[in-house]
């Protein structure tokens, strides 16, 4: 195995195991519809074995950033379809990451509409909305009663992606938004079914995935997770507790067969993501964190080692969009530059130029 051997995602066929991450970019406008900046973008980076998009959000109130691109209306959808087609006639694949924020947004970015969390307890900080930056609220606490009107929505976009030409989507569980929010302890303080015990924290999710799987097919269906990541106050700093939430979660996963399990853990060899991955049964995909950038020699060992199935790279790809030719070839390879992730222009998007030799 290494980085340049084909991989089989469930119903995607990969030509090589290098996986962009999910970016955040915020370049989609007030409305959220891809237009012509993300569809360059996106199909610069088609040689990539597996492109997951930036989180798109299911329903308005899980917008969290302006500029966050939406998978709801039939201009978003239409936009999605352009970047579909600009991968596929490139020769890539593509995903959409599909995300609901929770509390990680405020009223100024989505639209004016409730922010919702699985308990109202807000995160310290300031969000960064249309009109600057302001206290995260006090989020409304979900009930019981209104959960099934998320997945419906995670279910729609999911269908939504589809319909674009999108090859699947990927659940965002992670980096302390809605689906992470439920299996943090520190975020989720419920005393229904859903909250106290590991396996009730994890319900939520699992009833998510199974609802998306059905809609949309399992083997189009990844997941991702951040266990220990501890950002957005979604905190988790007893490993006992860690293992016993996400041991119930992959274990209510892995009956589903979906596509991937992608992790974000800055340790990916330690036996923590190791067992997760022996509960979930299916392909892992490995990410080293946002601690350190992901290099070529440590891409390749992961794999090397047998860590994982799949490597997800981030900043690596924002720069170099022939990231793939670049290290398969060990050329020299472009500086990401982090005063330009985010912003609404071309800067620093897609004026990163591939390897000229």
């Amino acid at each position: 195995m290494s980085l340049f051997t084909p991989l089989t995602l469930g119903a995607l066929d990969l030509p090589n195991r290098l996986v962009m991450a999910p970016l955040t970019r915020m370049r989609s406008g007030v409305e959220g519809i891809p237009g012509a900046l993300n569809v360059e973008h996106y199909g610069q980076r088609a040689t990539l074995g597996l492109i997951v998009s930036e989180g798109v959000y299911p329903d308005q109130a899980g917008q969290g950033f302006p500029g966050q691109p939406g998978l709801v209306t039939p201009d978003q959808i239409a936009g999605w379809a352009k970047v579909a087609d600009a991968v596929h006639a490139a020769g890539g694949r593509i995903v959409a990451q599909v995300m609901h924020a929770g509390r990680v947004t405020h009223e100024e970015t989505n639209g004016g509409l409730t922010v919702v969390a699985p308990s109202a307890i807000a995160i310290q900080g300031e969000s960064h909305t249309y009109k600057g930056k302001l206290p995260y609220p006090v989020p409304h606490a979900l009930t019981a009663d209104e959960l099934p009107g998320i997945i419906a929505g995670f279910v729609q976009a999911s269908r939504n992606a589809i319909s674009a030409g999108l090859d699947g989507v990927e659940i965002h569980g992670a980096n302390g938004y809605l689906l992470h929010e439920f299996l943090s302890p520190a975020s989720n303080v419920r005393d229904d079914v859903y909250g106290g015990s590991p396996e009730n924290r994890a319900r939520f999710v699992i009833e998510l995935a199974t609802a998306v799987a059905a809609a949309i097919g399992a083997d189009r269906v990844g997941i991702r997770i951040s266990p220990e990541h501890n950002i957005q106050d979604a905190v988790e700093t007893d490993s006992a507790d860690v293992l016993a939430t996400y041991g119930a979660l992959v274990d209510g996963l892995a009956p589903l067969g979906l596509a991937y399990l992608s992790v974000l853990h800055q340790d990916p060899a330690g036996e923590l993501v190791q067992t997760l991955r022996t509960r979930f049964g299916g392909p892992l995909l490995v990410n080293s964190g946002f601690g350190t950038v992901t290099t070529r020699d440590e891409a390749a060992a992961m794999l090397a080692d047998g860590h994982g199935d799949g490597v997800v790279v981030g900043r690596a790809v924002i720069a170099n969009p022939d990231l793939v030719r670049r290290w398969l070839e060990d050329l020299p390879l472009n500086e990401p530059n982090p005063l330009t992730f985010y912003g609404p222009d071309a800067v620093g998007y897609t004026d990163y130029p591939a390897y000229a030799g």
